[in-house]
């Protein structure tokens, strides 16, 4: 500011009204201001300005599993998309389910001073941020501290969705998931063994195949239980997300098995996949929604919302044994 001030002939105060849109400027001297910005390319620093004034810094920040996937980028859009009708900016970063790299994204984004926090957490113990308020945890709880979270029906959908396997003759269905310490696939193996369990049958270990955290190692997965004896083959899949759905599809090509997955992804439509839709969009607005009524002096104890799930049939998971 005190280089535009030299450049423009005017006091420090003269270029802080202009830029602040005060009275007490005349047009002319306004211009000059305006011209000695444009020549020395001066941006107002918003952040060093909030924190002088003890103001808010207008921002939020969100820290997700991995923002190429389309879950957590559908989470993303939603946030930025409450935080831009409330004047917010957002900041996304991805931890990639690294506890150290989740640490290391939280302290950055306090240093910048961001109003709230969003987070997708990757670390098994988030007592370092307990003295952080408006802070939301989303799609997996917070470990060791309480705080606001908003989490998927993961249980009920994924039972739901076995539930409907066996509704078309299944007994022998494999579930395909993720890594098994991960908040949302216990949830989801939960949920696959209460369906087996309620419609009386023995779980079979070699019919579980988790570990697979991308679509490669999820079409390895399912290329290993199509190649089992007849008598110990699967005739039914449920795929616990949306990447090991990917990964069952291209081990499944033309085989004439039936399947059902967590979480709908782009083109399942076209394709025919029947889905329990979990709503990404959902679980970021009701977060953002959550972080911003604190923001707002909402001082309830912590809360917990659940957002529902919903099965889509579309014909994969109506093959008959």
């Amino acid at each position: 500011m005190r280089d535009v001030a030299l450049e423009a002939g005017v006091s420090l105060k003269t270029v802080s009204r202009v830029i602040n849109a005060e009275a007490g400027v005349t047009p002319a001297t306004a211009a000059k201001v305006t011209d000695a910005i444009d020549v020395l390319g001066f941006e107002r620093n918003d952040l060093a300005r909030s924190l002088r004034q003890g103001r808010s810094s207008a921002t939020l920040g969100l820290v997700i599993e991995d923002v190429a996937n389309p879950f957590y980028s559908a989470v993303a859009q939603a946030v930025e998309s409450v935080a831009r009708e409330r004047g917010f900016l957002l900041i996304t970063a991805s931890a990639l389910e690294d506890a150290e790299r989740e640490r290391e994204l939280i302290g950055a984004l306090l240093r910048r001073r961001v109003d709230a926090l969003l987070i997708v957490p990757a670390g098994p113990d988030h007592r370092y941020i307990s003295g952080v308020t408006r802070t939301v945890f989303l799609d997996r709880p917070a470990q060791g501290i309480a705080a606001d979270t908003v989490l998927l029906d993961n249980l009920g959908g994924a039972r739901r969705a076995v539930e409907h396997l066996i509704a078309q003759g299944h007994t022998r269905i494999a579930c395909v998931a993720d890594t098994a310490d991960l908040y949302t696939m216990q949830e989801r193996l939960a949920g696959y063994r209460e369906a087996l369990q309620a419609a009386g049958l023995a779980e079979d270990p070699v019919l579980v195949a988790s570990g697979n955290h991308d679509v490669a190692a999820a079409r390895a997965a399912v290329e290993r239980l199509l190649a089992l004896p007849a008598e110990t083959r699967p005739t039914a899949i449920f795929a616990a997300n949306n990447r090991n759905t990917v990964g069952a599809l291209h081990a499944l090509a033309d085989k004439p098995l039936a399947l059902v997955g967590f979480d709908d992804f782009e083109l399942a439509d076209l394709l025919g996949v029947t889905v329990m839709r979990a709503d990404p969009w959902r679980l970021g607005e009701q977060a953002a929604a959550l972080a911003f009524a604190r923001l707002d002096g909402d001082d309830r104890p912590p809360l917990e919302i659940t957002v529902p799930t919903e099965l889509i049939v579309r014909g994969s998971g109506e093959v008959a044994p």
